[in-house]
């Protein structure tokens, strides 16, 4: 293709170029097999991102690159320079951001106030009793009507609105990975049954509440939570019929995890540790614990028809459901007829203080922020302070804290890619975008990247690693992602609401050359430069009949500038975390 022949597209046939040259570089980057030659032509940006098992990851970036990429949701302007005046060092800097992010409530976050709070939610500040009563137990539309469901259903997408927001703008950015990831690991879906509207309690007071405290307070509050006991069916299991649905991934997911199933076997047969526990769990494990948890369930009685249960919503112990009799859990014997919740509080004690549970916490949160596949160092490190301060108030700050810290976190770049909502937030964080009530399209755009926000429906929550996110529908999407962000196609106006993205103000007027806006807007996105080839083809895209170091007109800039921009955040290096 000439460059008489680039001068004639129309302004959606450039976007089509640049869409082809970043989505062609990162399906090739990604496919398992050998990637396809791309068209003859057209500049195509070095492809990096691979997923056989020998990756080849880029080079290796600077630790405030690091740092801020995996702790955030994506670098802002002015970010970089923030952290580099937290000290003379990379390792004083990385203590000090590490300290400021672990304690959040001394972080000023006044910027990020006022925008929640012009940003009008109606529903967020209700107390967990409160979102019961005026959205379940009391509302007052007819269920036929699309009325009563929207007001049933405004709180949990408040919540995603407000999920968004905060992402973008709050400096307690690891506060946010952090909400993220919990919610994965004891996942629930949007749309379970009976308590859409508690979505909000359960990620503001259990959660967020405990995500740097205790992971055994953690657990119980879990439990405890009618998300989770109407997710999971917990709130009809009964000593009549114990449903080991709540049980299974108590065990499989939210603390041993796979890894310690030791299968189908006498549980008797299994090897005990030195204070007699088991050292991993079997099939009959589940059951028996799903024993223990009998009349755990919700104080729902809506309909008037069970006799001693009200319609608070709030976690009640149902003695008449419980079954009383004596139970065996990892090698632990339960005394028959304990008192009120003891047998349940002995499962969750066991399993909080097992090192299984340390290990697969440990291994799994090293995964989010250091490694798809995290060096068993790191991960053994990280297990160890979750064991030693097991009974600390702080314990998951300690863990997080390790992990952080770790030498392994120092050299972890090129491991990881973005999931669909890290790619779309720091899209809007890198931009500089503004929004007070993010358009619906953004939200229904990441669902359709593949993640929709707290709409996974299996209970393992979405994938971490980059094999689960690299085909073709995700990738594409996030094309779409990124024009419409830039190009301003986002805004709802049905709702008024509106997503501006100016990256023609953010440039500078002094720089009016191919070469210079492309440099411009490398390092004002990754922070970082490009090699040589994948410069050279920003470069093109800009330049189109131009030389790179040709002065530009102000409607070529305008005209074109836009579709340069999206190209970074297609290309491989804006995907890496």
């Amino acid at each position: 293709m000439n460059s008489s022949q680039i001068s004639k597209f129309t302004r959606r046939d450039f976007i089509k170029l640049g869409g082809t040259l970043a989505a062609a570089s990162l399906l090739a980057a990604c496919a398992e097999d050998e990637p396809q030659t791309p068209n003859a032509g057209v500049p195509t940006l070095q492809t990096n991102i691979i997923t056989g098992p020998t990756p080849t990851p880029p080079p290796l970036v600077s630790l405030p690159i690091i740092a801020l990429s995996r702790m955030s949701f994506g670098i802002r302007p002015g970010d970089i320079e923030a952290f580099l005046a937290l000290g003379n060092t990379d390792d004083e800097r990385l203590q000090a951001y590490v300290s400021q992010q672990l304690n959040p409530d001394s972080m000023d976050n006044s910027d990020f106030e006022t925008r929640y709070n012009a940003a009008g939610f109606e529903t967020l500040h209700k107390t967990h009793e409160q979102l019961y009563a005026d959205h379940i137990a009391n509302n007052a539309y007819d269920p036929n009507d699309d009325a009563y469901w929207d007001w049933y259903s405004k709180p949990a997408y408040e919540l995603v609105d407000a999920t968004i927001l905060r992402a973008v703008y709050s400096k307690k950015q690891l506060v946010e990975m952090l909400a993220d990831f919990w919610h994965n690991h004891f996942n629930i879906f949007f749309w379970q049954d009976d308590g859409v509207p508690l979505l909000v309690s359960y990620n503001r007071d259990v959660l967020r509440k405990h995500m740097l405290g205790n992971f055994r307070q953690m657990l119980e509050a879990v439990a405890k939570h009618p998300s989770m006991l109407y997710y999971l069916n917990q709130n009809n299991s009964s000593d009549a019929g114990p449903n080991e649905n709540f049980a299974r991934e108590l065990f499989e997911l939210h603390t041993l995890g796979a890894e310690n199933y030791l299968g189908v076997r006498d549980p008797n047969s299994v090897e005990k540790d030195a204070n007699g526990i088991a050292i991993g769990y079997v099939d009959n494990d589940v059951y028996e614990a799903a024993r223990c948890l009998t009349g755990w369930r919700v104080d729902d009685n809506i309909g008037g028809w069970e006799e001693g249960i009200g319609i608070s919503g709030n976690f009640l112990y149902y003695k008449p459901w419980h079954d009383r009799f004596n139970k065996l859990v990892l090698g632990k014997y339960i005394e028959a007829d304990q008192p009120d919740l003891k047998d349940g509080m002995d499962v969750l004690d066991l399993l909080a203080n097992h090192p299984g549970t340390a290990r697969h916490i440990a291994r799994k949160l090293c995964r989010r922020f250091i490694s798809d596949l995290p060096p068993e160092s790191v991960v053994q490190a990280a297990a160890a302070t979750f064991t030693e301060f097991r009974s600390a108030p702080d314990q998951l700050k300690r863990v997080m804290e390790t992990i952080l810290l770790s030498e392994e976190f120092k050299q972890s770049w090129g491991n990881k890619i973005k999931r669909p909502m890290e790619a779309a937030i720091s899209m809007m964080r890198a931009l500089n975008s503004d929004f007070t009530r993010i358009p619906s399209g953004v939200s229904w755009m990441i669902g359709m990247m593949g993640q929709p926000i707290f709409e996974r429906r299996p209970p393992d929550g979405f994938p971490d690693v980059k094999e689960a996110w690299a085909n073709s529908m995700s990738i594409l999407y996030r094309w779409n992602m990124a024009v419409g962000i830039t190009e301003n196609w986002m805004d709802d106006e049905d709702q008024g609401t509106i997503l501006r993205t100016d990256v023609y103000g953010q440039t500078p007027p002094e720089i009016r050359t191919a070469a210079g806006l492309a440099d411009f807007w490398i390092n004002r996105l990754l922070g970082r430069t490009l090699v040589d080839s994948d410069r050279a083809a920003i470069i093109s895209v800009m330049a189109q009949e131009y030389s790179a170091d040709e002065l530009l007109d102000e409607d070529h800039v305008q005209y074109v500038l836009p579709a340069m921009v999206e190209v970074i955040l297609m290309s491989p290096d804006f995907q890496w975390k």
